[in-house]
C-alpha cells in the first residue's frame, strides 16, 4: 500500500485513496480477529466499524502529508557501448557542399545509439568496390560535432588522378561520390584518431586548413563554440575560390554572440562573384598567421591545429617553428604522407634484423621474415592474411595491432602514434628475432 500511495503525485487523491485503503485494511483485519473471539455479532460489527473509521483517518492523514516518489521514467534505449569492430551504418542524406566535396550522413542500421566522439576524430569505412580483389578501407574525418550524436557526417573530396603520375583517380572517394546513395549500407569502425582538441582548455586555439582539410576543423570549432565559447578561437581557411569552398556560410554561423571567434578566408584565385565572402587573396601561410595573431599574443600563447595538403602543412610547421611556436603546441593531420623532417627521420636499417620468426597469433600462422620481405603488413599479405589498412604510410592508424612479444623498427617515425602495446604494421619491420602480432 505504501508503495502505491507514494506513486500518486496529487496530494488530495493520495489522501482519499489512503482513506479507502486504510478503512478496508483495518476493517478486514479487525473483523477477522474479532470473529475468533466470543463477542456477540452486533458487538463485532460495531468494533470493526470503529477500526475502519480509525484506519481511514490515519491513512488519509498520512497520505496527505507524505511526499510522493518521483515519477518513474521510461527505460532508456540500450546503448551500443561495445562497438569495437565493423558495424553497419546507413546513408540517410547526401549533400553537395562544393565542386569537389560531398557530405554523407550516417546512422546505425541496428537502431542503437551512436557513441560520442572527440572533435577531430575520423571514421573508418569498408567499401566493396567492383573490380577490387578485397574491400577497400579508408578513413575520413567527421565533419560535424554533437555531444550526443544521432548521426555522423563525413565530407569527402572527389580525388582526381595525381598530376604527372600514371595512376588512377581516388578509388574510394570516386566510388563514394558516384555509387553511394541514400539507403546504402557501409560497414564502419567506431570513431578513432588522436588529432583531437581538448575543448575545456583556456589557451587560444588556431585552426588552419586548406581544401578538404576544413572537415575536422568544423568539428573542433563547433565543439568549442558549444562547450567553451569564451575560449579565443581563430579559424583560418584557404581555398581556390568560392566554388571550391565547402561550408563557407556554416563556419561563421557557429560563433556565439560576442564570443572571441574569428574567421578569416583566403582565396588564391577569387572570382568576381566571391567579393564579400573572403578576407584576403593568396595562400594561407605563416605570414598571414603572424599578421593576424601577433597583435594579440606571442608565439608561445596559442595551440595550432593544421590539416590540409602535405606541402601546406610542411610549410606551416616550418614557419611556426621559425616564429618560435613550440613543437608541443602544433598538431597536424594528413592522410597523405608529409615530407619527413630531416631532424627526426631515422632508418630502420640500423635496427631491423636480417631474419625473424613472425607469429600471427589469431590466425595460428608462423613464418620466417627476411629483409627483402618488406613491411610486416606486406609480409602478412604474402602469408594470405588480410589485416586492415588504409594509408600504408603510418598516418591513419587503421593497421594498428597489438604486439604480444618482441619489438619492431620503423622506417621513420610514423605520423600517427600507436597506442601503448600496439604497432603500425604498414611501416614497421621486425627488430627482434621473434615477433608475435595479434593478427
Amino acid at each position: 500500500m505504501v508503495d502505491i500511495l507514494e506513486r500518486i503525485q496529487n496530494p488530495l487523491l493520495r489522501s482519499v485513496t489512503g482513506a479507502v485503503m486504510g478503512a478496508s485494511a483495518a476493517t478486514m483485519v479487525t473483523g477477522g480477529l474479532l470473529g475468533l473471539s466470543k463477542l456477540e455479532s452486533p458487538r463485532v460489527h460495531q468494533l470493526s466499524l470503529y477500526a475502519g473509521v480509525a484506519g481511514a483517518a490515519i491513512a488519509a492523514v498520512w497520505g496527505g502529508v507524505s511526499k510522493p516518489l518521483p515519477p518513474r521514467k521510461a527505460a532508456a534505449a540500450p546503448k551500443q557501448d561495445g562497438w569495437t569492430d565493423w558495424r553497419n551504418l546507413v546513408i540517410t542524406r547526401k549533400v553537395s557542399e562544393s565542386r569537389e566535396i560531398t557530405s554523407f550522413y550516417l546512422q546505425p542500421q541496428d537502431g542503437q545509439a551512436l557513441p560520442a566522439f572527440q572533435p577531430g576524430q575520423f571514421l573508418t569505412l569498408k567499401l566493396d568496390i567492383l573490380g577490387q580483389s578485397r574491400p577497400v578501407i579508408r578513413t575520413y574525418s567527421l565533419s560535424d560535432y554533437a555531444a550526443t550524436p544521432v548521426t555522423y557526417r563525413l565530407s569527402i573530396k572527389r580525388e582526381g588522378a595525381p598530376r604527372d603520375q600514371d595512376v588512377p583517380p581516388g578509388i574510394a572517394s570516386n566510388f563514394m561520390h558516384d555509387h553511394i546513395e541514400v539507403g546504402s549500407i557501409i560497414p564502419c569502425k567506431p570513431p578513432a584518431g588522436k588529432f583531437v582538441l581538448a575543448v575545456d582548455q583556456d589557451r587560444p586555439v588556431v585552426l588552419i586548413s586548406n581544401g578538404v582539410g576544413i572537415t575536422p576543423m568544423i568539428s573542433m570549432a563547433k565543439a568549442v563554440a558549444a562547450q567553451n565559447p569564451q575560449r579565443p578561437l581563430w579559424f583560418l581557411h584557404g581555398a581556390r575560390d568560392g566554388s571550391y569552398h565547402a561550408f563557407r556560410e556554416a563556419v561563421p554561423a557557429l560563433a556565439p554572440e560576442k564570443a572571441p571567434f574569428t574567421v578569416h578566408y583566403r582565396y588564391s584565385r577569387p572570382r568576381p562573384e566571391d567579393e564579400g565572402h573572403y578576407q584576403s587573396t593568396g595562400y594561407v601561410d605563416t605570414d598571414l598567421v603572424k599578421s593576424l595573431l601577433a597583435p594579440q599574443f606571442g608565439a608561445h600563447d596559442a595551440e595550432y591545429f593544421l590539416c590540409g595538403s602535405p606541402s601546406f602543412m610542411d610549410s606551416l610547421r616550418s614557419g611556426l617553428a621559425d616564429w618560435g611556436v613550440p613543437d608541443s603546441q602544433v598538431y597536424f593531420e594528413s592522410f597523405s604522407k608529409p615530407i619527413p623532417q630531416a631532424s627526426t627521420a631515422t632508418s630502420a636499417a640500423a635496427d631491423a634484423i636480417a631474419t625473424a620468426e613472425v607469429v600471427f597469433a589469431q590466425s595460428g600462422k608462423t613464418a620466417t621474415w627476411n629483409a627483402g620481405d618488406g613491411t610486416l603488413l606486406e609480409f602478412a599479405e604474402d602469408q594470405g592474411l588480410s589485416p586492415d589498412f588504409s594509408c600504408r604510410a603510418g598516418i591513419c592508424l587503421t593497421c594498428m595491432c597489438a604486439i604480444e612479444d618482441g619489438e619492431v623498427a620503423y622506417d621513420e617515425p610514423p605520423t600517427g602514434t600507436p597506442d601503448d602495446g600496439k604497432v603500425l604494421i604498414c611501416v614497421s619491420k621486425p627488430r627482434t628475432a621473434k615477433v608475435v602480432l595479434d593478427i
